[in-house]
């Protein structure tokens, strides 16, 4: 299977996008994290792909699509679920599970609450959560914005390879291919020819402008479509307080949500192992069978 690199204008801006299994009727949208690119999302989209339209987006600011001229209104939730909507709408999805790691949860988060998005409320079939919640550690936040606000530069890729397995550890057991193409995927070359993590330093300000963009209670107790979330047995991101909350209330309250500790990583699982790949395809068939039902019961 051969995925395409695509280019699209949301809201203003151009997005760019990988999409693997063109031509599948149903749609998976896969979104990275904070300072990550939609390139992390390969070994599940490839997984997917036999089944589903798999649509990978780098967000505003980070990979190849553009970066915000006016990062203090940009980069935020309410801004990237403007992206996301219209996103459905240029690529012509009425609507699709969502698979997000970290950032990438707490955007289809407000995208399934449909609150601050009401344009897609109702059109996320299911949501996986991949080490996200709707309260986050603030420690953790800390730790994630002294690096992300302040990326290294190096002189050479092995040297920015070897910064990646550093930081990203946490993520679990990973190939050397794996690696390799992580800081190749990962990168941009600076004017002085060294290299450097492919975002822009300003989306962290999200984090300085909009202290409270990631309390999202509100956000997850309005979402009807059912959650999977996946915990790092070892995540400093998202503690075990916030997912007994979670559990009592909104998708947990209504018997809707599943929790599923992934043991050997901490913030947050790489999904590209048998195990984790098979956990989210099972759930997106799932929910997929007991959407096709209600339509039967509803029609």
């Amino acid at each position: 299977m051969v995925p395409t690199s695509n280019y699209v204008t949301c809201a203003g801006r151009e997005i760019h996008y990988m999409e693997w299994g063109a031509g599948n009727a149903g749609t998976v949208i896969a979104w990275h994290g904070l300072a990550r690119t939609g390139r992390d999302m390969d070994e599940l989209a490839q997984h997917l792909g036999d089944r589903w339209r798999v649509i990978c987006p780098d967000t505003l600011g980070r990979g190849f699509s553009q970066w915000s001229p006016q990062p203090e209104a940009e980069y935020t939730l309410a801004f990237y679920s403007r992206l996301a909507a219209d996103l459905f709408d240029q690529l012509k999805i009425d609507s699709a599970h969502w698979v997000g790691t970290s950032m990438g949860g707490a955007i289809g988060t407000v995208c399934a609450g449909g609150i601050v998005q009401p344009r897609l409320k109702g059109r996320i079939r299911s949501l996986v959560l991949n080490d996200n919640a709707p309260r986050l550690a603030q420690a953790a936040v800390e730790r994630i914005k002294a690096y992300a606000g302040n990326p290294p530069a190096f002189a050479t890729m092995a040297e920015l390879e070897a910064f990646f397995r550093q930081v990203y550890k946490p993520y679990g057991w990973l190939s050397d291919a794996q690696w390799r193409r992580m800081a190749e995927t990962s990168a941009r070359r600076l004017p002085d020819g060294r290299v450097t993590p492919h975002y822009d330093p300003q989306m962290v300000r999200q984090f300085i402008d909009h202290p409270r963009d990631y309390d999202l209670w509100k956000d997850y107790d309005a979402i009807e479509a059912p959650v999977l979330c996946l915990r790092g047995a070892e995540s400093d991101l998202v503690l075990p307080d916030a997912i007994e909350e979670m559990k009592r209330r909104g998708p947990g309250g209504r018997g809707r949500l599943r929790v599923v500790e992934v043991p050997g990583c901490g913030h947050a699982p790489a999904l590209n192992v048998p195990d984790q790949l098979e956990l989210v395809a099972g759930f997106i068939e799932e929910s997929e069978r007991a959407f096709q039902a209600a339509r039967l019961v509803s029609a």
